[in-house]
């Protein structure tokens, strides 16, 4: 079931970096409360790190119980373990390595280096087994990703949306975003360097409760544009992200400049 997508502007990248991050403390804690833990996918990217650089800094982190937190990746750049590039590499410089996670809970998409060596598809196959491993007997899932396999019912999953409206490595018109049966892929010839990539895909990214996009920037508003007026996903992947009970867009003034203003009401800004 595709969810109306909701949308909040904020007057900046810092000011919408500090309240995702508060309204995702919201999140995993109201998680924790009624289900004994919660499910979040993170991002990369500069929004997806400004996030995590702003969790990091708010005392209000402490509400977290860390220890019951599941973290997962949307993509991952398929680069040597500790690459710089890598996602985790980076998300762990922003906050993991600041708060005390159990490390089994904290499940990193493999490495180049890794027991697949260079093998991206085997890789990505081992990240579905994964999820697949850790989705519950009440997992809810659309018919789609219960072809490749169960997923966890994600509390919260964020995109970071790229100039061409790619979200995790779903890039537009490429095999990975016309997959509807495998819920994670090997990406082959993307064309945002390096090259060679692991994703979730659409089936696996629907089965989230709550799914964030995150857009800041110039660069971002005529993506925003195109990915809220209708497109296809095949065409525009970030049109194609929607949760199970919320979609959330998050903005700021820049990113939403090119969307009518009868999108979003004036408060948001």
């Amino acid at each position: 079931m595709t969810t109306a997508p909701q949308l909040v502007v904020h007057r900046d990248k810092e000011l919408m970096a500090q309240a995702a991050a508060a309204r995702l403390i919201t999140r995993i804690v109201d998680a924790q409360v009624s289900r004994g833990s919660a499910s979040v996918v993170l991002t990369g990217g500069r929004n997806g790190n400004g996030l995590l650089a702003a969790l990091a800094a708010t005392p209000a982190r402490d509400a977290i119980d860390w220890g019951r937190l599941d973290l997962w990746w949307g993509d991952e750049r398929f680069l040597p373990e500790g690459d710089p590039e890598r996602n985790v590499t980076q998300a762990r410089q922003a906050l993991l390595d600041a708060v005390p996670l159990d490390p089994e809970r904290v499940h990193a998409m493999p490495a180049s280096d890794g027991p697949h060596g260079g093998d991206v598809d085997a890789a990505a196959a081992a990240y579905a087994e994964e999820l697949a491993r850790a989705a519950g007997p009440e997992t809810m899932r659309s018919a789609a990703a219960a072809a490749g396999g169960p997923v966890p019912t994600f509390d919260v999953l964020m995109l970071g949306v790229g100039p061409d409206t790619h979200v995790a490595s779903l890039f537009p018109e490429l095999p990975a975003v016309r997959e509807t049966e495998r819920t994670v892929v090997g990406v082959h010839g993307a064309p945002k360097p390096p090259p060679t990539r692991v994703t979730l895909t659409l089936p696996a990214i629907r089965a989230a409760r709550e799914v964030w996009l995150l857009a800041a920037g110039e660069d971002k508003a005529e993506a925003a544009a195109i990915a809220l007026s209708g497109a296809g996903e095949i065409q525009a992947p970030a049109a194609g992200a929607y949760g199970r009970a919320r979609t959330l867009w998050l903005l700021d003034a820049a990113a939403a400049s090119q969307l009518p203003r009868s999108l979003y009401p004036p408060a948001s800004a």
